[in-house]
């Protein structure tokens, strides 16, 4: 099996795999996984994804343990002496101890697998300790992916007569520079700190025009870079950024892929979320519903599909349907069982008694579960898990205080306000369901323990809804609520960072720059040891690097 048959056969399972024909792909791959580099990557690569997908621990200790396969079939193809040193010698020689053609693309095929298996250990880990445990080995992968970049500037080709293997390096090459960027961009100046020693620098506008070069191109790895490209813009801008992906640049890429696969179910699922984003939600619910029955083979993007349905319903407070998709994912899906069955009870809680009873549900039984379903990877709690579960410890007592808009509570953790705020008439709806529970709270007589973080918590809503309205003079005095009464909240601290991170979103949109930052900076060195802590860093290193008009570079 040649370099030419391999980038052939791996062009093929390609297509296969972008026409749901999954299988059939990875039967392609797997019989010459040990013997070719390319039918090494191809093959665990589709494992990766599955497991990026599922979050199942198995299928993540499948893909890891995979990966490490392909890395040796790499590594045998790689010339003997170092990489970096052989490297280096040709850019600087320009002549002498070329690197055969076989050689450059096993490089480049190397260090794919240690990003890929970077990338996974970034799904495993939230909180990132793991990427910086796994840091020397992401660091040869970096320092190859250089090397190479330089070997292209430099002008040196490898078989000057074979202009498609050189397009494949090339797409490689843009393909890893473009995300390592963009994965070390989006890290907090904390995390970047220990990677630094390291050698590690991130700069996201580089790691974008990478990414476009090879996205444009004709490589194997054009689909990739648009895949990253899309749920970047799609996804990491959103959960853990501030929510402003470029929403015309993800259509312009996915649309030639829609002409070629209109049935297969990752570009459907793509053409989903973006109607999601712009606030189609109607649309967006048609094309995951096309989606989930394209195909039957790979469950865990049916599961992908019933989560973006039910905030689509929840986001219209079509609570019912929401309900459904919850439950779906309660039976079937193994990503997070804790997360399910606290959205479930969440989203039960927001309808009248009479009409949740109809379900056959028990909310407070659902809530008492949640604690035992929380699960540990790479022997660390998931954030949102910890969340769910310190939410639901108020129904352990036999007189439990429900919470106040649970539902919405979790639409926030996940950036929803940012979605739904692109439909005034469903935000004013969410409105009018936060104000009915500010005046229940007002008008209730018996104070709990829980009262003040309640208030505190509608008073945050509130304020995101009036933003999303444009009414940023009354959200300013909801966010200042909450700040004012930090001394009195109990148990959701976590509350007061993030309206402090609000507050300075709102003045960044009335255009004061100095008080944005001085409040986001409030939020980031004034508080510490609370709730989904992580992810709000990420979105206050995302705020500054956009107020302070630079890339997000590394110092």
């Amino acid at each position: 099996m040649n370099l030419r048959n391999s980038l052939e056969e791996c062009t093929m399972a390609l297509n296969l795999f972008l026409n749901n024909k999954f299988s059939e792909a990875q039967e392609i791959l797997r019989p010459w996984a040990k013997e070719s580099m390319y039918h090494a990557l191809g093959y665990s690569t589709i494992l990766v994804m599955q497991a990026a997908m599922t979050f199942e621990p198995q299928a993540i200790q499948m893909g890891i343990a995979t990966m490490k396969e392909a890395l040796q079939t790499c590594q045998r193809f790689r010339k003997r002496n170092s990489v970096v040193e052989s490297l280096s010698n040709l850019v600087s020689k320009q002549s002498g101890d070329q690197l055969s053609e076989e050689e450059m693309h096993a490089e480049i095929c190397y260090a794919e697998c240690l990003l890929q298996k970077a990338a996974l250990t970034f799904v495993q880990d939230e909180n990132m300790i793991n990427f910086i445990k796994g840091g020397l080995k992401i660091r040869t992968s970096y320092q190859i992916y250089k090397e190479c970049h330089q070997v292209l500037l430099s002008g040196i080709t490898m078989d000057k007569n074979n202009t498609d293997t050189r397009h494949q390096f090339e797409g490689g090459v843009k393909l890893g520079i473009g995300a390592f960027n963009l994965m070390l961009s989006l890290l907090p100046s904390r995390i970047l700190r220990l990677l630094e020693f390291i050698g590690f620098s991130g700069n996201r506008e580089l790691g974008l025009l990478q990414l476009r070069e090879g996205a444009s191109g004709a490589s194997l790895r054009a689909i990739l870079c648009v895949l990253t490209l899309l749920f970047y813009h799609t996804y990491i801008s959103l959960i853990l950024g501030t929510g402003e992906g470029n929403l015309e640049e993800a259509e312009t890429l996915l649309e030639p892929y829609l002409q070629k696969f209109p049935n297969g179910s990752i570009i459907l699922f793509y053409d989903a979320r973006i109607n999601v984003l712009k606030g189609n939600f109607e649309k967006a619910q048609e094309i995951f519903q096309k989606c989930i029955v394209a195909q039957e083979e790979w469950k865990q993007i049916h599961h992908l599909c019933y989560w973006e349905l039910m905030w689509c319903y929840s986001f219209q407070q079509d609570w019912l349907q929401a309900y459904q998709y919850a439950d779906l994912l309660c039976k079937e899906s193994k990503w997070s069982k804790a997360i399910y069955v606290y959205q479930k009870a969440a989203i039960l809680s927001m309808l009248p008694d009479e009409v949740a009873k109809t379900t056959g549900e028990d909310i407070v039984a659902l809530f008492r579960q949640v604690e035992s379903l929380k699960q540990r990877i790479a022997g660390k709690s998931i954030p949102t898990e910890k969340f769910a579960v310190r939410k639901s410890r108020r129904y352990a007592s036999s007189n439990p205080v429900n919470l106040v808009l649970p539902a919405l509570e979790m639409m926030y953790v996940w950036n929803g306000f940012t979605i739904v705020g692109r439909r005034s008439d469903l935000t004013e709806n969410l409105l009018v369901t936060v104000e009915k529970a500010e005046t229940a709270l007002q008008n209730d007589k018996n104070q709990t323990e829980y009262t003040t973080d309640d208030q505190c918590l509608v008073q945050l809503l509130k304020g995101l809804c009036l933003k999303h309205l444009g009414r940023l003079l009354q959200a300013e005095l909801c966010f200042n609520q909450v700040i004012q009464s930090e001394k009195r909240i109990k148990y959701d601290h976590y509350l007061l960072p993030f309206s402090f991170y609000e507050l300075g979103l709102l003045y960044k949109q009335q255009g004061d720059k100095d008080k944005a930052i001085r409040f986001i900076e409030s939020a980031k060195f004034n508080y510490k040891e609370y709730s989904m802590e992580s992810r709000l860093h990420f979105r206050i290193h995302a705020a500054l690097s956009s107020l302070t008009d630079t890339p997000a570079l590394t110092p």
